[in-house]
């Protein structure tokens, strides 16, 4: 009897067992990727912790703590990275301002906004589209996309502008 029950706690002839610490724990990261996905989708629209907390039905502070334990970040830089991901997009394009551009992925300060795209892209929105409408018209989108994605959690050294 005792062999029998370390083999099914083992889960070597096909039971699972499940804890009611470990079903808490896969409705935690549901509600997490629900978070996730809402900011995927509402990236442009006035989101910030307290409303995804209250959508979620938990503290702003718990959500933070529970989303950066899951996905390495807090659910603010992860909404910072989709808006920057998408203003990336747009100044690639070259027909709006950065200031238009700012505005339509969502964020309400220029100043926050280009210190943040600075921080992930490595240089100033400004000069990001001047760079990059040259070279992304020869490139499909899917691939610009994918080439010039942003990089999380402040890897991106800051250059300075090279003059020509």
């Amino acid at each position: 009897m005792v062999g029998r029950r370390l083999v099914v706690a083992c889960g070597t002839i096909g039971q699972v067992t499940s804890t009611p610490a470990a079903t808490q724990h896969l409705r935690d990261l549901a509600r997490l990727r629900r978070v996730r996905d809402r900011i995927d989708r509402e990236y442009a629209q006035p989101l910030d912790v307290e409303a995804l907390a209250r959508g979620a039905h938990v503290s702003a502070g718990h959500l933070s703590r529970e989303f950066r334990l899951a996905y390495g970040e807090s659910p603010y830089a992860y909404l910072m990275t989709r808006r920057i991901e998408r203003a990336m997009a747009l100044l690639r394009r070259g027909d709006l301002s950065v200031t238009e551009v700012c505005f339509a992925v969502g964020c309400s300060s220029l100043g926050t906004f280009s210190t943040r795209f600075t921080e992930l892209v490595g240089v100033p929105p400004s000069i990001y589209r001047s760079q990059t409408a040259r070279g992304a018209a020869e490139m499909p989108s899917c691939v610009a996309k994918q080439v010039t994605r942003p990089i999380r959690n402040r890897e991106a050294g800051v250059t300075e502008p090279q003059l020509a």
